[in-house]
């Protein structure tokens, strides 16, 4: 096993990196601890913003070289790249502008005497996933750093590049050797480093197997984890919703980021079956025009997946829904070209005992369903293991709003598909994990909420 940078718009393999050794994973284990316990945690929670504020800074000075890892590594369009630049940067600056409020004492309402103080815990250990290679990071390190804890992180494997440019920002803002580290380490590595004591806590993204995993050996070592593990985030679309601002909102929702996202819309539920047609038509034409290409030019819309293995996983899933029974109406082939490009598709007859009404596909797939009832759109919706994001559309805004109460999930946008702020908080429940990362929420999770009392 490797870190590699393979092209996914060319299959290329561009640079590999190796595994650090054990010696190496821990002795940054011990830099992270000693600067921890004799150093970062005692500085001014202003120093340590002003280190995150500077990072932020940097990012915006260096936008585009920012952005080309982006693409080189993952195949983001690079237009899309700018957002996820940006949005990291509001993300850092967020922090460093409300840590000092967010960790401020708190006195206890009746309990003359009575505060609460926050305090860091430690060293906290991140594993991240691909997909937005710098939000994920992000997302830990600008709290947990504001917070006084100091940060080990091991990404995914094929974002290397990304993983040192984000390692970079923090040294070049000041931030002193062990705050904030990159590892280059294996599965066992990280099962070793989350066995060691001086790793207070744990946080991981990614798939249910690996948050199983890791939430089990964190579980034993009693350390507090926080688990993000994807969603089968669905789209009602309640009788009252106008259907072409619908449509938009699903296109966009289903295709961002090549579809490759935790919350990107990935069921649609219909309520009607005349309108279920009639979107059910909307979309095909829409999918038709959506332009599958090079990362890298302007109107190209949906890129190439990750990597061989992603694109394999979709086509099989696709594949497996037919056989059981399911229709694809649009797409559901691999694009022929180099790389791993695959058609933005539309798949719809899927009932309950096809594989794909269980399963999340972590792609430009779109499963269609339509229903009689709102009722039946609320018990669809929640018929799975998921639950991450989630979407309604309703001209009656507080009808939507009552629905969404009864949605299963730890986030329910209304007639929009997305709504990124680092002040707006980000988690799941049911197998989509538990904590939140962002907005006050975020920086709390690796905290000793310390209770001080004076006799009164």
């Amino acid at each position: 096993m490797s870190f590699q940078t393979i092209n996914p718009a060319t299959g290329e393999l561009v640079r590999e990196f190796p595994l650090q050794s054990d010696a190496e994973v821990f002795a940054a284990l011990d830099t992270a601890d000693r600067l921890y316990r004799e150093d970062w945690k005692f500085r001014p929670i202003a120093q340590r913003a002003r280190i995150v504020a500077r990072a932020a800074e940097i990012l915006r000075d260096k936008r585009d070289e920012y952005v080309e890892y982006l693409t080189l590594e993952m195949g983001k369009v690079t237009r899309l790249g700018y957002f996820e630049v940006d949005l990291v940067a509001d993300i850092l600056d967020y922090y460093a502008e409300h840590g000092e409020e967010f960790l401020a004492e708190r006195p206890l309402p009746g309990e003359p005497g009575a505060k609460l103080i926050n305090e860091p815990i430690g060293v906290i250990l991140a594993i991240e996933p691909w997909n937005f290679p710098y939000y994920q990071l992000a997302r830990v390190a600008a709290s947990q750093l504001v917070a006084g804890n100091v940060v080990l992180v091991k990404h995914a494997e094929s974002v290397p590049q990304c993983a040192l440019a984000f390692a970079r920002l923090f040294e070049e803002a000041g931030a002193p050797q062990g705050a904030y580290t990159n590892l280059f380490c294996g599965v066992d590595q990280i099962a070793k480093l989350v066995d060691d004591f001086r790793v207070r806590g744990v946080t991981l993204t990614g798939s249910e197997r690996a948050g199983a995993a890791v939430g089990e050996r964190a579980g034993r070592n009693l350390k507090k984890a926080v688990l993000e593990l994807g969603g089968s985030d669905p789209a009602l679309i309640l009788e009252g919703a106008p259907l072409e601002h619908a449509v938009e909102q699903v296109v966009m929702g289903r295709t961002y980021n090549s579809g490759q996202g935790c919350v990107n819309i990935k069921r649609v539920i219909v309520v009607g079956r005349e309108r279920g047609e009639q979107m059910l038509a909307a979309l095909q034409d829409r999918f038709a025009e959506i332009k599958v290409g090079d990362p890298k030019e302007a109107d190209t819309q949906v890129g190439p997946l990750s990597s061989e293995r992603a694109l394999e996983g979709l086509l099989r899933q696709i594949q497996e829904a037919r056989n059981a029974g399911a229709r694809i109406v649009h797409g559901g082939n691999r694009v022929d070209r180099p790389g791993f490009f695959l058609e933005p598709t539309i798949i719809t007859d899927i009932t309950e005992d096809n594989p794909l009404y269980h399963e999340e596909a972590f792609g430009p797939v779109l499963s269609f369903y339509v229903v009689d009832t709102e009722e039946e759109a609320i018990r669809l919706a929640n018929a799975t293991r998921f639950g991450l994001g989630s979407y309604v559309f309703d001209a009656d805004v507080e009808h939507a709003q009552q629905v969404a109460t009864r949605i299963e999930a730890g986030m329910v946008y209304i007639n929009s598909c997305f709504a990124d702020s680092p002040s707006l908080p980000f988690g799941g429940v049911k197998n989509s994990g538990f904590g939140r990362e962002l907005a006050e929420l975020g920086i709390g999770e690796f905290l000793n909420r310390k209770l001080v009392k004076i006799p009164q």
